[in-house]
């Protein structure tokens, strides 16, 4: 036998993983996972199957075809009055969880300090302990789960390399504010440190709230790297594409180790997105597509014991469940699915030390009718 010590002794089994195969052992409503079940616009499926056959299937350059890079910058130029250079301040990724990988280990060394809000996405912690860095970590609460700055502000230290931002936020599904982001600016103001901001959920805000981006606020993009999804965007999450944005100083550390992680992604699917990112309807109908289906499940479960917490943001729903139960969240899912057929994701595995709120996830990124039917098994409950 070989002996090892293992890089990350103590990661476990992610969250995802366990839940998804309670809901396949037990068949239940997977509304654990945030995929949709339902399909990718048929113009954009052509338009792959369009390159494909035109033969783009060789390796693409390694911060990906100019054409999508160059739409990128105008999306957000259009979107933030942003100035990109298509040239040195876009790459694209094999998904958004490999461009925070290389953002994170582009940047922090052994004994930095990494800040991070928890309950934070569950990829952010390992890759801060790969980088043999110290994670510091600023708690949000039920039910507002709103940001203490004077309390961000505190856990910085001269150590401090990066805060890491999730806007929207993914397991809660809240929203950062103009003040939010205004703060935040003045945080890191004449510092060393870098934001890295997830915005892989930047189309799915609701109730007439606009997307507070680092991208919008000039002081604060000079420092950042911002990180979007395609596979989030467009209902595709196994195509695993995505892209980041960041001034070019910090650009070209990322490309440093991108060029020797994957170099770059496939080809055909690049030259697809950047036709059909032509079409700005294409992301800006997503508000009201996501809305409606949140509004259906919020109405399917209004004679529930369940209580929805606020979502302005992303494809996730939280309820909270004390009175249906009093069992801790994870073993409450665990029972949900076992017992009533339906997956969800409890929230403590994405804190440190774990919760004692009593909330569960939902993802309504699914049909109507997987929606009403995992809300009528819940209502009986």
């Amino acid at each position: 036998m070989i002996h090892y010590t293992s890089k990350l002794p103590n990661s476990g089994t992610s969250i995802f993983a366990v839940m998804g195969k309670l809901a396949n052992e037990h068949n239940a409503i997977n509304l654990g996972q945030g995929f949709p079940d339902y399909p990718i616009s048929d113009k954009l499926k052509k338009l792959v199957v369009d390159y494909v056959q035109r033969d783009k299937n060789q390796y693409a350059p390694m911060p990906g075809i100019l054409e999508l890079r160059e739409i990128i910058s105008k999306k957000y130029f259009s979107s933030y009055q942003r100035k990109i250079d298509p040239e040195s301040e876009v790459t694209i990724h094999a998904g958004a969880t490999q461009a925070i990988f290389m953002a994170i280990m582009a940047f922090v060394k052994r004994d930095d300090e990494v800040l991070i809000v928890e309950p934070a996405y569950d990829c952010y912690l390992p890759t801060i302990l790969l980088a043999e860095a110290k994670p510091i970590s600023v708690s949000v609460r039920a039910p507002d789960y709103r940001i203490d700055w004077n309390e961000v502000n505190d856990r910085i230290s001269d150590k401090t390399r990066m805060i890491i931002i999730n806007n929207p936020h993914n397991p809660i599904g809240t929203t950062l504010s103009k003040e939010d982001l205004e703060t935040l600016q003045e945080i890191v103001k004449d510092t060393n440190i870098i934001v890295l901001s997830d915005e892989v959920y930047e189309h799915l805000v609701y109730d007439e709230v606009r997307h507070q981006s680092v991208l919008a606020y000039p002081e604060l993009a000079n420092q950042s790297i911002a990180v979007y999804s395609f596979g989030k965007t467009f209902h595709a999450t196994g195509w695993k594409m995505g892209y980041s944005i960041a001034p070019a100083h910090l650009m070209n550390e990322i490309r440093n180790l991108h060029q020797w992680n994957v170099f770059s992604v496939n080809s055909f699917l690049q030259y697809a997105l950047a036709d059909f990112l032509v079409d700005p309807i294409e992301y800006q109908k997503l508000p009201a597509f996501f809305q409606r289906k949140r509004d259906l499940f919020q109405e399917a479960l209004k004679d529930s014991k369940l209580k929805p917490l606020s979502c302005s943001g992303t494809y996730f729903q939280l309820y909270e469940y004390s009175e249906m139960s009093h069992l801790p969240d994870l073993e409450f899912a665990k029972w949900l699915v076992a017992e009533h057929g339906v997956a969800s994701i409890p929230i403590s595995p994405f804190y440190k030390h774990g919760s004692n709120d009593r909330v569960v996830r939902f993802c309504f990124a699914k049909e109507d009718q997987t929606l009403i039917s995992a809300a009528h098994r819940l209502s009986r409950i």
